[in-house]
């Protein structure tokens, strides 16, 4: 195994299409991937031929977007079809209360998903509001990683108002560093370099050891230097590959990633051994 990508959504119609909407199309054209929908098959072999793992995301922003979910079953499904390819991480609705609550132990208990992942932004939704509190009791108790996106998003991006997202959610202090602080037990794993608030996310990674970053969805060779410089010293243990697949590609990130300075012993915590410890396999 290469690496595990940390950050890997259905290339498929379900998530693409059916669950996207006008958001996800946007998304692709600003990316530039008018032609990225695939089938399962055609996805489980690119990453078979990258000899790369993927942990493949589902979604749910039902209440704030009205589009229909990419259940954690789908996910789990496939995970479990194809387990030498896909590890998946189940998602849910926090404006739904305590059937958030109840699908995220039943996605972990039941589906053996191996992590929670939430979108603040297209979601609408402040981590550290109270009201959340008990969706993160959960997965502290479940003992799962929460990836949460952090900084600016490619959905909504280069049109008129962002198709009504806010950027606001996903700034990582407060919302990050609160929720990190009152949960010290519960990981979690800020995705993305967080632009415009790189620095208040390497801020919260050195402050507090229960917080990684993923550094999905953006070519290496657009990160700020402070980044390359925490990684390759005092954050090694704590950041991890990850492409945005199919917005980012794993080829695209891994050539960039080649020219722009990371050590190569850290290199290879950022692609494998990071992912490995925390994902316990």
């Amino acid at each position: 195994m290469r690496a595990i990508d940390m950050h890997v959504h259905p290339g498929t119609r379900e998530y693409l299409v059916d669950s996207g909407g006008k958001y996800l199309s946007d998304a692709l054209h600003y990316f530039h991937r008018h032609d990225a929908v695939v089938s399962v098959d055609e996805m489980v072999e690119y990453y078979r031929r990258l000899d790369i793992m993927a942990v493949l995301l589902a979604w749910d922003a039902e209440t704030a977007t009205g589009l229909p979910a990419v259940t954690n079953d789908y996910v789990a499904d496939l995970a479990q079809k194809y387990p030498d390819c896909f590890i998946g991480f189940a998602s849910v609705d926090p404006w739904k209360g305590a059937m958030a609550v109840r699908e995220c132990e039943r996605a972990i208990r039941t589906l053996h998903l191996n992590g929670l992942k939430l979108h603040p932004i297209a979601q609408a939704f402040y981590p550290n509001d109270r009201r959340f509190y008990p969706l993160w009791e959960t997965c502290q108790s479940l003992g799962i990683p929460l990836l949460l996106h952090t900084g600016t998003t490619g959905v909504g991006a280069g049109v008129p108002g962002g198709n009504g997202l806010k950027l606001k959610y996903a700034q990582p202090i407060p919302y990050i560093d609160d929720i990190a602080a009152d949960f010290p037990n519960l990981t979690i794993i800020g995705a993305h370099p967080s632009w415009p608030w790189q620095e208040e996310m390497l801020a919260i990674a050195v402050h507090k050891t229960n917080v990684y970053i993923d550094l999905s969805g953006w070519s290496p060779k657009y990160f700020s230097p402070s980044l390359i410089k925490y990684a390759n010293t005092v954050l090694q243990d704590r950041v991890l590959f990850g492409s945005d697949y199919p917005f980012l590609t794993p080829e695209r990130w891994l050539a960039d990633a080649e020219t722009v300075g990371f050590k190569p012993a850290v290199m290879e915590k950022i692609l494998l051994h990071n992912a490995q410890r925390l994902l316990g396999i």
